[in-house]
């Protein structure tokens, strides 16, 4: 069985009682990509990010990213996207050029460069006024669930975390159906990065807004995911953790159902309580 490109294989000694022994074990890989913007050939090129992350369905983050940012609006915004592997003193730095339609303003988003790590997406950026992103869709009254249905995401998620069953060591963005169907699953090192790459396969296919749609994180909820989820018009988001005070004040002011410390049996509604029955 071929080993995913976000698994590696490292030589480590296990200590069970007084037994060593020495055995491969997968760990998850994370490495920087960088995110390029560029003309339609190729031409007037601006690196847009830096961000550390588990390599696979990079197309997906970075559209996901641009997305966000609200520098695309759709598929058809993105002319192409050319990868490249350039080497590095220490590591491989993955290149990603997204070519943007001709037509597509080359203003706003894409004068703010800025680093994104896989702990938090906003750490890099030069202004708190930069992590405030623009143009949410307006959320649908539905979808209406029930609270099983809502505790139980997190583990139909985790049932479904091949690379975390390996590892252990990454976060997971799901999407589900109100009736608890599993639409996309994406795992990253990074909680954004997994996010960004659910958004983005939702933009390569076509499928935004997403107004009757559940996110999981299986994470906390911390302020970027939140603007996240509202930029791709997702109305409900469920989080392993807690949420942030930023993050609850943007969630209930855009009218988001926002959950925290969801697990079977038990949830915290923080805003939005009306769409769960």
């Amino acid at each position: 069985m071929s080993v995913p490109p976000a698994v590696a294989r490292w030589t480590t000694t296990f200590i069970v009682d007084e037994s060593r022994h020495e055995l491969p074990d997968p760990i998850v890989v994370e490495e920087p990509l960088e995110i390029w913007l560029a003309g339609p050939e190729g031409d007037s090129r601006s690196r847009l990010a830096v961000t550390l992350r588990s390599p696979g369905h990079d197309r997906e983050l970075a559209a996901g990213l641009l997305y966000a940012e609200g520098i695309v609006e759709s598929a058809a915004d993105i002319a192409a996207v050319v990868a490249a592997t350039e080497g590095h003193e220490l590591q491989n730095v993955g290149r990603l050029e997204v070519r943007l339609a001709a037509t597509l303003p080359r203003s706003g988003g894409a004068g703010r460069p800025f680093l994104s790590t896989s702990a938090c997406g906003a750490c890099g950026k030069e202004a708190l006024d930069a992590a405030f992103a623009t143009g949410f869709p307006s959320l649908p009254p539905g979808p209406r669930l029930t609270a099983g249905l809502l505790q139980s995401l997190p583990e139909r998620m985790r049932s479904a975390q091949a690379i975390f069953e390996q590892t252990g060591g990454l976060h997971a963005a799901g999407l589900f159906s109100p009736d608890g169907e599993l639409l996309v699953l994406r795992e990253d090192v990074g909680r954004h990065n997994a996010v960004d790459k659910v958004v983005g396969a939702l933009l390569l296919g076509g499928r935004l807004p997403a107004g009757e749609t559940v996110l999981a994180l299986s994470g906390r909820a911390g302020f970027e995911l939140v603007q996240k989820a509202l930029r791709a018009g997702i109305p409900v988001l469920a989080a392993v953790g807690a949420p942030s005070s930023l993050a609850l004040r943007l969630a209930a002011r855009a009218g988001m159902t926002l959950a925290g410390f969801v697990r079977p049996g038990r949830c915290n509604l923080y805003s939005g309580a009306e769409r769960v029955v």
